[in-house]
């Protein structure tokens, strides 16, 4: 019964990118209100807008100012309205502002409360700009690196993780936005143990009952025994063995250059990159295709999944698209797939419960 379906609470993302308009695009097919309720956060005019960028002016926006008035029909786009863009026709798509900045930002913070308060099953999120979030933020003394620092603040999470998801390929990362020079200095063998034990409770809220979790090394050749850098030495092969002495199957350290490839042949349910790019180029690299002879983008797919909280937080794997706002272009498959990610999660803990 439709009744029973999970609620899942989607951000606009910035109303200056593309966001309201792939939102509306998913949203338009029909058969996801057959697996959940969405209902999107954000300005319901800006819905309103996308609507007709994308083809679909047959969509009715439902503007609403609570979770229990949302009709989750098929046809209908429910929007929890914050009325957060003053002027539609002023303000401009595809460029950084406060305004473009502050309305994502209180998107996010109101799913969050959502989900807190048990409204919401799941929450999904378009992208942000940073800067254009540390514009708005950064005067009342507020800053954010991301959708993952916002998460971690107002949830009290303390450890946490990112991982990125493309279908079975997925990668959880020890740091994430930082200098390559510091991303070195945070590989310990504590970050690294505790990103192992949230990548494998990952898998198993995703059903997975005996992942096996490969932990990439950090230098060349994970150092060739010292000659290239100690650290799978002193860190990472101690933090393996602490996650193997409680019952965890992670194998490692394994040379970076070859990991991902063994991963993707289906030796590994996941990988521990050691920072942001060592995970998130292999990753992109088969989510993100291009058509070479129609010179566009054949697919963009992926998912960015917070690990640690205490609700369910994913999110697609690409920018704000300020260069295609307005034109109805943009790619809708990463948020589909953030949605399909989500309600696997959901369903993973609500079986455990």
């Amino acid at each position: 019964m439709a009744e029973t379906l999970p609620i899942v609470g989607i951000t606009m993302g910035d109303p200056a990118g593309n966001g309201p308009e792939i939102t509306v695009k998913a949203l338009s097919n029909s058969s996801l209100y057959q697996r959940c309720r969405p209902i999107v956060v954000g300005d319901a005019k800006m819905l309103e807008q996308a609507k007709h960028f994308v083809g679909h002016p047959e969509i009715s926006i439902n503007p609403v100012s609570s979770v229990s008035e949302a009709k989750f029909e098929a046809g209908t786009i429910d929007v929890y309205h914050m009325d957060l863009v003053s002027d539609v026709k002023a303000f401009k798509l595809g460029e950084v502002s406060a305004e473009g900045g502050n309305a994502a930002f209180q998107s996010v913070k109101k799913v969050i409360e959502l989900a807190m308060a048990g409204e919401v099953d799941a929450t999904v999120t378009n992208a942000l700009n940073k800067e254009a979030m540390n514009l708005a933020l950064t005067p009342k003394g507020m800053h954010f690196d991301g959708h993952t620092e916002i998460y971690a603040t107002y949830t009290g999470t303390k450890k946490y993780a990112m991982m990125l998801a493309h279908h079975d390929f997925r990668v959880v990362h020890v740091s994430t936005h930082c200098s390559l020079r510091e991303a070195c200095d945070r590989v310990k063998k504590d970050r690294v143990l505790e990103v192992i034990e949230l990548g494998n409770q990952a898998c198993l809220d995703l059903g997975i009952e005996k992942p096996r979790i490969a932990v990439a090394g950090l230098n060349p050749h994970c150092g060739e025994h010292g000659l290239f850098g100690t650290e799978e030495q002193t860190e990472i092969g101690p933090a393996i063995e602490a996650a193997r002495a409680e019952g965890i199957d992670a194998i490692g350290p394994c040379p970076p250059d070859s990991v991902f490839s063994e991963m993707n042949g289906g030796w590994y349910d996941m990988t521990v990159a050691m920072y942001h790019d060592q995970g998130h180029i292999p990753t992109k690299l088969l989510g993100f295709v291009y058509d070479r002879e129609k010179q566009g983008w054949k697919a963009v797919e992926g998912v960015n999944v917070t690990l640690g909280l205490p609700i369910i937080r994913t999110s697609v794997d690409h920018g704000t698209g300020f260069a295609l706002a307005g034109k109805g272009t943009s790619n809708e498959l990463s948020l589909v797939n953030a949605i399909d990610y989500a309600l696997r999660m959901a369903s993973g803990r609500a079986s455990k419960k």
